[in-house]
Order: structure tokens, then C-alpha cells, then sequence
């Protein structure tokens, strides 16, 4: 286990966010263009929609309707519950509740990589549908975390229209709290998008498209990865300052949420019957926290 650990923390994909954060921090020039960020996090998207669907086209429905239950329970109920616990007991703003919603509630694929690898170590058996879950995670708790930030924000401008009705300004007419345009910009944004369009296609592609897509979005993988996680370094190293602002209960939070999401997950992926090894990843999946998708996102 501890082989593992290492082997991770030394992987140049690890090693280039601590090359950024350390730019950051040392108060370099460094920065990527906006414009290769933006395109890095368009790839990014894409691949991993694309692994999902294709891996997806390997199992019948009825085999994954039970895992593919207890993944999308998963990624609604866990962005939900953060931003709950981050608005009502630290007070953190709406943006970033959200984002870390959004970053909990999805997944980690190098955190599952390290449990996978234990798993074989320990010769724990574990089904291959698995790794098409990884992938349908990455989804649910992003659009969960945007619909949840649309509902806030159009539930602040409700009540902005409210005290207006109270004074001598004419209120705006009322709105649903839930319209199409919310729903419009939380289903069909950018990276929901590209997420759930590229795992329809490489679910329509299946394995026969698998050679199509491989070189770019398969081989080049890795590469781009680094790249981004570069910048993600850079990224964080600036924004470090600002944990100061909530303290010891930030640190606790990010120590506890990992244990109860992983819990939960071990727990829901035992009540739908899975084996011993895949609620285990479950588990892992639940309380790992996305260092690709929802940053994209």
C-alpha cells in the first residue's frame, strides 16, 4: 500500500501540480494562455466522456441498471450535502460551495487507479462495469452543482424583487423558481455538454469507433493532463490565501468529507448487491474528490 502511495505522489501528472503550485507560490511569471486552458479543459471533457460511453457499450442495461442507480444517487446526494454543510457552518460563499460541491460529488481516476491496484495486490475481484461508473460519475454531481448554483441565484433575485415590492420601486413580475432557462443553462452548458454528448457518441461508436478516437483522446491523455494540471497549479498556489478566511473548519471538513462520502458509498454499493471489491470502489468513488472534470467544468 505504501509502494502505491509513493508511486502516486512521485507520477509526473502529480508532480507538474506541485511544479505550478510552486510557480505560484515562488511568485513566478509563469501562466498558460487562457485561451490553452480552455482548450486543455474542452479535451479533457471530451476524453473522459468518450472512455465512458465506450466502455458502457460492454455491459447489457440490466446488468447496470442496479450500479448505474446507486452511482447517480450517489452524485446527486453528495454535491447536496456539501454545499449544505459549507453554506450553514462555515459560511462560505455561494461560488465556491458550489465548486467544491461539484468537486466532491465527482471523482478522482488517479485515486481510483491506486484502489484498483490495492485491490489486485490483495487478489479482491472486482467487476469491470466499474470503470464505466468512474466515467458516469464525473457527470451528475457537475450538473447537480450548477442546478443548485442557478437555484440560488434565482432564489437571491426573488427576494431582491421582494424588498423592491416593499418600497416605491415597481417590482419586477415573479418568475418560477425553477424555469426552462435554468434548466437550459444547467443541462446544456458547456461542460455538461461535451461530458454527456461525447459519452452518447462513444456509446454509439462503441469498440469499433475505439481506433478513431485512440490516438488523440486516448494516447495524448496523459500528456495533456500534465499540462493542465499545471496550470490547476498555478490556479491553486494563487488561491491559497484564502483558505485563511474559514480556518481550522475548513481543514476538518476536508478531512471528514472523504470518510463519510467514502462510507456512504461503501454502504449504498453493499445495498444494491455488489461484490465485496466493487462496493469497495464504491466506495473509493464516493469519497474521492475530482481533480479534472469539475475544475474543467
Amino acid at each position: 500500500m505504501f509502494d502505491i502511495l509513493i508511486g502516486n505522489l512521485l507520477s509526473p501528472i502529480v508532480l507538474f501540480f506541485v511544479l505550478g503550485l510552486s510557480a505560484a507560490l515562488l511568485k513566478s511569471d509563469l501562466k498558460i494562455p487562457s485561451g490553452l486552458s480552455e482548450a486543455l479543459s474542452i479535451y479533457l471533457l471530451i476524453a473522459i466522456g468518450l472512455k465512458g460511453g465506450i466502455e458502457l457499450t460492454n455491459y447489457s442495461l440490466s446488468t447496470l441498471a442496479r450500479p448505474m442507480t446507486g452511482a447517480l444517487l450517489l452524485g446527486t446526494m453528495i454535491p447536496v450535502a456539501v454545499v449544505l454543510v459549507l453554506r450553514k457552518l462555515l459560511r462560505m460563499d455561494l461560488n465556491n460551495a458550489v465548486a467544491l460541491a461539484a468537486t466532491y460529488g465527482s471523482v478522482s481516476v488517479v485515486t481510483y487507479g491506486a484502489a484498483i491496484s490495492y485491490l489486485e495486490k490483495q487478489s479482491i475481484g472486482y467487476d469491470g462495469y466499474m470503470n464505466a461508473l468512474l466515467v458516469m460519475m464525473e457527470s451528475p454531481a457537475i450538473v447537480v452543482s450548477l442546478l443548485l448554483l442557478r437555484l440560488a441565484a434565482n432564489k437571491g433575485s426573488r427576494s431582491e424583487r421582494t424588498s423592491l415590492s416593499l418600497g416605491f420601486v415597481q417590482a419586477v413580475p415573479r418568475r418560477p423558481l425553477l424555469n426552462k432557462e435554468l434548466l437550459k443553462e444547467s443541462l446544456f452548458g458547456k461542460s455538461v455538454l461535451l461530458l454527456l454528448g461525447s459519452l452518447l457518441i462513444g456509446l454509439a461508436a462503441g469498440e469499433p469507433g475505439y481506433k478513431a478516437v485512440k490516438p488523440l483522446f486516448v494516447d495524448l491523455y496523459p500528456s495533456v493532463l500534465m499540462l493542465f494540471l499545471l496550470n490547476m497549479g498555478i490556479i491553486a498556489g494563487s488561491r491559497l490565501p484564502e483558505i485563511g478566511r474559514y480556518g481550522i473548519k475548513l481543514f476538518l471538513f476536508a478531512v471528514m468529507m472523504p470518510l463519510l462520502g467514502g462510507a456512504s458509498g461503501v454502504w449504498i454499493g453493499s445495498a444494491i448487491g455488489l461484490s465485496v471489491g466493487s462496493a469497495a470502489l464504491m466506495g473509493v468513488l464516493a469519497g474521492s474528490a475530482s481533480y479534472i472534470a469539475a475544475p474543467a467544468a
